[in-house]
């Protein structure tokens, strides 16, 4: 391509609403232009891209036997009450697009496609002997953020391949599961990415096991908590560890003090001169469940501790039967305003024990009658404890569970795991931290979706059983800028050769030499013939624009008409590593098929 006749337009300015490096690279580069709130535009060059991401994606799902085919966009509300997450997408999440047609039926556009899917094989799977079945596509997705932010990494429309697998049991799709991780490897190795596979929560998807695959990057979203050993690595919403051992505590005898102006543990720790992990936390949180029903939550956790609020919302979906709910809505700890609707009488924040009575909540109908209860593994075997005086300014000390405080039936780890704790696989590994971008996931479902909607199939011995499935997502466009956020420096953009818009560039420094535009030209016409993708920089703008430019928009190899033409040679640039090199013109295009070929093997 020429880019005297492409749609290229550079900006020496970065654009105001971009925070992170990939973001202000892609707009600056004329890849990207925002169209609306987390709505882009993907433009010649960064379509190239895409188009390369996406064909590795899908070479890598096609060797796994997987078969592509193409969902609708829009979906019916009917499958999405079916599976009971309607109401989690439009209104505990709230990220759905959702609407009534003309008709008024109430239809949205998919941030994913698993009732659809489960709908498919419900209509065409009717025997064991299909199965196992992997179906796959790559298409636009729709997500309502809050707020969209860091251009293609968190947008309200973006590109995404999911696949589906369907089997006869549980066994087959965990084989089905190890054949994704492999390949999921294989495809973010082949984009030249440096990454790590974590645990992962599985959030409202669902299913047992998951797996996130993160692009290692300081801009990253997520916290990854890993050893050096290699043997573990969990984002921390998943993460487990052993925490630090505690503190015996000073006190021995059992006390209510008056302890002013401690309504932190930091404060409260200072006062009694103590270790936090002398203290018991005790946090309230209000959790809304899909009927409508309110629970209070009361969480007792050593003080050095915090809740992780994955883990906790986790505990309080598996009890969600209890309450005749299917999810949750929302958790959150309530603030002034939410305690109005529901407290009998003020609350003592800050200094709450773990026996704060019942008697605190208000009789009304959407408000459950009794505290649920909850204690942390740390804290179960605190002794002489300080906690909570359930009275403003006070404070009980030498506490323990049994006398006075009854320990909560409702054991749990909902701890969060920090860096510097101990391994649970060996505690001589400390775990470290990491910042990571989510490039791909992939779930276990079970039999969550085929239960639901009553997708089965008939077994040798005549059963309707229900489908065994897996999901397996890789974010397209999010791979593509996770690239640029993990390689650039400080003239732009460095692609991996594998997925850069165009291997080389060739610049005519001075497009009025029509010896150096000659030999530019048959030299662009030979590489790309010989299978080098090649753009060529015949613009009539100076030789230093150019330079930039080739620069910023990160084109792998440069390659240089001018002052070594006299001596039969072009200079070429390679632009990860700034070597420059001078090769005779006859040598040029198998030297560049060479390096073409030798980075694709290495990445």
């Amino acid at each position: 391509m020429r880019l005297s006749q492409m749609l290229f337009v550079t900006l020496r300015e970065d654009p105001k609403d971009a925070e992170i490096p990939s973001h202000k690279l892609l707009v600056r580069a004329g890849y990207i232009r925002r169209i609306g709130s987390g709505v882009y535009a993907y433009l010649p060059l960064m379509w190239r891209v895409l188009r390369k991401v996406s064909q590795i994606v899908r070479e890598e799902m096609d060797r796994t036997g997987a078969q592509e085919c193409l969902l609708p966009q829009l979906q019916p509300s009917e499958l999405w009450k079916e599976s009971g997450r309607w109401d989690t997408y439009t209104k505990a999440e709230g990220i759905m697009f959702a609407f009534e047609d003309r008709q008024n039926r109430e239809v949205a556009l998919g941030p994913t496609h698993e009732e659809v899917i489960t709908a498919i094989a419900k209509d065409m799977i009717r025997s064991h002997r299909q199965l196992p079945l992997h179906l796959y596509q790559i298409q636009s997705k729709f997500r309502d953020e809050i707020r969209p932010r860091f251009g293609l990494m968190r947008g309200r429309e973006f590109i995404m391949k999911d696949g589906y697998s369907f089997h006869t049991d549980e066994d087959s799709l965990k084989q089905t599961y190890r054949d994704m991780d492999q390949a999921y490897r294989n495809m973010f190795s082949r984009c030249g990415l440096e990454f790590v596979a974590v645990d992962a929560d599985s959030g409202a998807i669902g299913g047992s096991g998951s797996q996130e695959f993160m692009v290692l990057a300081e801009a990253g979203e997520d916290e990854v908590l890993y050893t050096e050993d290699g043997q573990y690595a969990a984002n921390v919403e998943k993460a487990v560890s052993l925490p630090p051992d505690a503190v015996p505590s000073p006190f021995t005898q059992y006390e209510k003090r008056e302890t002013p102006n401690t309504p932190t543990i930091a404060t409260l720790a200072e006062f009694a001169q103590c270790s936090p992990t002398a203290v018991l936390k005790n946090v309230l949180y209000q959790a809304i469940y899909d009927t409508g029903l309110q629970v209070l939550v009361l969480v007792s956790i050593r003080g050095d501790q915090d809740v992780n609020g994955v883990k906790l919302q986790n505990e309080l979906v598996k009890r969600a039967a209890q309450f005749g709910a299917k999810g949750i809505l929302s958790l959150e700890v309530p603030d002034e305003e939410a305690q109005k609707k529901w407290a009998a009488k003020p609350l003592p924040l800050g200094y709450i024990a773990p026996d704060l009575g019942d008697e605190y909540i208000g009789k009304t109908a959407d408000i459950h009658p009794k505290f649920l209860r909850l204690v942390d593994e740390t804290a179960v075997n605190l002794k002489n404890f300080v906690t909570g005086g359930n009275e403003p300014g006070y404070h009980v000390f030498g506490a323990n569970w049994g006398k006075p405080f009854k320990l909560p039936a409702l054991v749990v780890d909902v701890r969060t795991a920090m860096a510097g704790d101990r391994a649970v696989h060996d505690p001589t590994q400390v775990l470290k931290s990491a910042r990571g971008i989510e490039v791909g996931h992939i779930f276990q479902l079970g039999t969550k979706y085929s239960q639901a909607m009553g997708a089965t199939y008939t077994s040798e011995n005549g059963e309707e059983i229900p489908l065994w499935m897996g999901c397996y997502g890789v974010g397209v466009s999010r791979l593509a800028q996770s690239a640029v956020e993990q390689s650039y420096d400080k003239d732009g953009i460095i692609w991996p050769v594998a997925i850069a818009p165009y291997h080389a560039i060739v610049i005519v420094p001075n497009v009025n030499d029509t010896e150096a535009l000659g030999v530019a030209e048959t030299l662009y016409e030979a590489l790309n013939q010989g299978g080098v993708e090649t753009l060529l920089d015949d613009r009539n703008e100076r030789a230093g624009v150019k330079f930039k430019d080739a620069d910023l928009i990160g084109i792998p190899y440069r390659i240089v008409t001018g002052r070594s033409l006299k001596n039969g040679k072009v200079e070429v640039v390679k632009r990860a590593t700034k070597e420059t090199q001078e090769i005779a013109l006859e040598e040029l295009v198998p030297t560049l098929q060479q390096w073409v070929q030798d980075a694709l093997s290495r990445e």
